[in-house]
């Protein structure tokens, strides 16, 4: 069973891990986010309770 040998992909898997952690990472934590969840204000809406015919 060739895929429980970790010799040919261990170094595919480190070098993955080593690009997403130092390259990619940090530029996508620069990004600021468009819609920031504390400035949007909350509606209320006021319901009214269903009136059921059977009760």
């Amino acid at each position: 069973m060739p895929q429980l040998n970790p010799n040919p992909w261990f170094l595919t898997l480190l070098l993955t891990w080593l690009t997403f952690s130092l390259a990619i990472q940090p530029k996508l934590l620069t990004f600021t986010p468009t819609n920031h969840p504390s400035y949007k204000t909350q509606l209320t809406t006021k319901t009214t309770p269903w009136t059921w015919p059977w009760t």
